[in-house]
């Protein structure tokens, strides 16, 4: 399968070679105030899972987190939009898992190398939180997506990410079917159902949180457990 270059990497850099070898033995620990990352225990978890996302994913990986600190926040989400979009191709759970709903971990994501919608948001949300965007910006949310042109009326269950800038602001949608980061308005075509992060859960557009998500959500319960044994330390904010 043909990859496209990430902000303009063709091809494996010496220093990128030095820089995995370096890190697989020292066991590199990238941190922020929302979530720590052993990308060694990472990347060994992904080879675990199928490998599918190589050693060019995982320099990649590590240049854009050793880059993070001159990013600005929208320069973060094209980021890990775009790499994700990069490194992992859109397949249903049925195909993947041999289930009709499973959410990956990240790891299990680029280790397959395939995913739907919810394990495209929850990485994405992630590694957002790794590049130290408050999970306060960020919410997981479902939608109904309409299919079928403008005045169809079938909808499918989707989800996608969102990022808030301020508390009353127009999100930004992730979205795993469309490459582009664009503003609420001109998705017209997804109706918000419910939404959450790391900290609450909240129904259509309420501003107060329902309740604990872990409490709620058990796909997302069984998520959380996952992160752990692939290195990934989420911090409660």
């Amino acid at each position: 399968m043909r990859r496209r270059p990430l902000f303009g990497l063709t091809r494996l850099r010496l220093y990128g070679l030095i820089m995995v070898v370096m890190l697989s033995m020292t066991g590199y620990v990238s941190s922020t105030g929302y979530l720590t990352v052993d990308l060694s225990a990472f990347w060994q978890r992904v080879g675990q899972h199928g490998g599918q996302a190589g050693s060019e994913a995982r320099i990649a990986m590590e240049e854009g987190i050793e880059q993070q600190d001159s990013m600005t926040e929208p320069e973060k989400l094209a980021w890990v939009n775009r790499y994700f979009e990069t490194w992992v191709t859109y397949q249903t759970d049925d195909v993947v898992w041999g289930q009709t709903d499973y959410w990956a971990s990240p790891a299990e994501l680029l280790g397959r190398g395939q995913g739907d919608c919810e394990d495209y948001a929850i990485a994405k949300y992630l590694f957002l939180l790794e590049m130290g965007i408050p999970p306060s910006r960020l919410r997981l949310i479902y939608v109904k997506a309409k299919i079928g042109g403008r005045r169809s009326t079938i909808t499918q269950a989707h989800m996608v990410l969102g990022y808030y800038a301020t508390a009353n602001a127009e999100p930004l949608i992730l979205d795993s079917l469309i490459g582009d980061v664009l503003p609420a308005r001109q998705r017209t075509d997804l109706s918000p159902v419910f939404s959450f992060n790391s900290d609450g859960i909240w129904s259509g557009g309420a501003k107060k949180s329902v309740g604990s998500p872990t409490a709620r959500l058990s796909r997302w319960r069984n998520v959380l457990q996952k992160l752990s044994a692939e290195g990934i330390q989420l911090k409660q904010s």
